[in-house]
């Protein structure tokens, strides 16, 4: 790969940096995402850092095997952003990529378009196989990637540095030179809309404002008592948990939802959807209610809802849900839904000191859901 090429698709176009992207480079890796999730970059991001990166930097990202790239408008030539290859393992045929766009630029598909773009061009001149590491936070990261056919391999541990020195885990995202160019399929694929509702109870996405209710929902005695093992989340759990949701929904790990009242707008409690099986098209449903709304068949709601898109567009061709023998108020949701009783796995889950607890296991087929 030299230089000297410009590459034209997708609508964007990658050429090398010239003097003229100075404020340009400036206002992108100024910006508290580009500094937030771009570890590298010197903070505060100044002129001089900008120049240097035009005329040493990029020249040497070259040097080295890799690839730098001004993502341009073209028909301005303006900059929009970066999009580079580094950390090429010739052995492997392999090489990262990374980019990152302007905040003027986000939303518009600027960084998938690039990322394509670099993609064919590399796998053209050779590669094998490319990666893309992200921060686990990072979800519109994750989603380029997966609108530019790359696929959720799993977690680096430990391979992210931060600005203190601080060690943290990334997300491995790979794209072979076979694979279709994207975007990719999910497990877990987005709601219609945003969300699902039948004008009783919205269930929407998870989100990081969420995490002091849904603390406060899952240290409750009653909540606790039902989950095995019975342990309450530290808050600190709770708000990574709300602040990697869209992330565990993307890579396919879980879908975790927040049931609202629809006339007040006020949450009412959680559920969760997560694939168990995925060769088999097997799926577990969880939920809980805040005290104050149970009793209003809430719950059923949100489980219908959320079985209903399970077995529309997630795919899904069972779903099942574990209970602890006693919890007589889940068991009545899960039936009224269409829900039947399995069976009793004796011992199956973990109690506190050792103990083991049994699990009351029901599944609902498509043709039970009521």
């Amino acid at each position: 790969m030299t230089e000297q090429e410009v590459i034209e698709a997708y609508g964007v176009r990658l050429r090398p940096f010239h003097t003229g992207d100075t404020a340009d480079v400036v206002d992108g890796c100024a910006d508290p995402v580009s500094q937030r999730f771009v570890s590298n970059l010197p903070a505060p991001y100044t002129d001089v850092d900008a120049r240097w990166w035009i005329e040493v930097g990029a020249p040497a990202a070259w040097t080295g095997g890799g690839a730098a790239y001004a993502i341009a408008d073209p028909a301005t030539d303006r900059l929009l952003g970066a999009v580079g290859l580094n950390n090429p393992v010739s052995a492997r045929g392999q090489v990262e990529i990374g980019y990152w766009v302007r905040p003027a630029a986000r939303g518009r598909g600027v960084a998938t378009a690039a990322t394509r773009a670099l993609s064919d061009h590399a796998f053209a001149a050779g590669t094998a196989r490319l990666e893309l590491l992200t921060e686990p936070e990072n979800a519109s990261s994750q989603r380029v990637a997966l609108a530019a056919g790359y696929r959720y391999e799993g977690s680096r541990r430990s391979a992210g540095s931060g600005r203190n020195g601080d060690r943290h885990d990334l997300l491995a995202w790979v794209r072979l030179a076979d694979d279709p160019p994207g975007p990719t399929a999910r497990l877990l694929p987005d709601l219609p809309g945003g969300l699902l509702t039948d004008g009783v109870v919205t269930v929407r996405r998870l989100a990081p404002d969420d995490a002091e209710l849904m603390h406060r929902l899952h240290s409750r005695p009653e909540v606790v008592a039902n989950q095995a093992p019975p342990v309450p989340p530290t808050p600190e759990a709770t708000q990574r948990r709300c602040l990697l949701a869209e992330s565990a929904w993307l890579t396919g790990v879980i879908a975790r939802l927040m049931i609202v009242d629809v006339a007040s707008g006020a949450p009412a409690g959680s559920c969760g959807m997560s694939i168990t099986d995925a060769a088999s098209g097997e799926g577990s449903v969880g939920y809980a209610l805040l005290p104050e709304w149970r009793g209003r068949g809430y719950a059923t709601r949100a489980v219908r809802l959320l079985a209903a898109w399970a077995f529309g567009s997630a795919g899904v061709t069972r779903l099942v849900a574990g209970t602890v023998p006693g919890n007589v108020a889940s068991h009545r949701v899960l039936e009224r839904v269409g829900f039947q009783r399995e069976g009793l796995q004796r011992g199956r889950l973990p109690g506190l000191d050792g103990t083991r607890l049994d699990d009351l296991t029901f599944a609902l087929l498509p043709t039970d859901l009521r």
